[in-house]
């Protein structure tokens, strides 16, 4: 996480609490910590900070533990109605992929760079998800280099769908997918003139969708 997230992080545990109007002392004690801990926390210095304390403080808080650690998500409990118990969304651990090529698998250890949490009203059983570390400017119109973007590992798109799209064998790229007379079109959506779209045949030259972006977070 970067310093802009620590923060944010800091002020949504700072409202939280003062919205229940529990003290630092009493937040503190919850999960272990002298006061002063919990203070630096709000006051953005959160690298410290670990999962399970979050979660324990967003039932203590009784609000979204999504939210407390800084995504655009409501700050109250989501309820989903269920004719069995209400189920709350919740984060879920997602691998964080640096980028990917041809030859290693994408879960692969040498291509993995850590972990980051999505909320689980964006998974779906059945399907593998990501994270991929955005590079270069040509999808900056929706995301900017160093963002990750959240994809659901499938083998195929429909028309001006996300994706993220192997050429060739080279590393993946990040591009609006199309597909018109079997020719491959991908669309950048980019500020840079220098991002062109790119149209392929892929009888001639190998394609490989590896999934659909199914949302972004800013620099993590």
């Amino acid at each position: 996480m970067d310093k802009i997230i620590f923060e944010k992080v800091g002020k949504r545990l700072k409202q939280a609490r003062e919205l229940r109007h529990i003290t630092l002392e009493d937040a503190g004690k919850k999960v272990d910590v002298h006061k002063s801990t919990v203070l630096r926390w709000e006051n953005g210095e959160t690298e410290k900070i670990k999962l399970p304390v979050i979660e324990i403080l967003a039932n203590y808080y009784n609000v979204n533990p999504v939210w407390l650690m800084g995504y655009d998500v409501p700050m109250e409990r989501q309820e989903i109605e269920s004719n069995v118990f209400p189920i709350t969304d919740t984060p879920k651990k997602v691998p964080v992929v640096g980028r990917i090529s041809a030859g290693l698998p994408i879960l692969a250890t040498e291509n993995i760079e850590g972990y980051e949490f999505a909320p689980s009203s964006q998974i779906k059983e059945g399907y593998t998800y990501f994270y991929l570390r955005v590079q270069g400017d040509s999808m900056n119109l929706k995301f900017n280099e160093g963002d990750i973007v959240l994809v659901q590992k499938q083998d195929d798109l429909e028309n001006n769908e996300i994706g993220v799209i192997l050429v060739n064998g080279f590393d993946a790229t990040v591009k609006k997918y199309r597909k018109e007379n079997g020719l491959v079109i991908l669309e950048p959506m980019s500020t840079n003139p220098e991002n062109t779209v790119q149209i392929y045949n892929p009888k001639d030259i190998p394609i490989k969708i590896i999934g659909k972006v199914v949302s972004y977070q800013g620099k993590i």
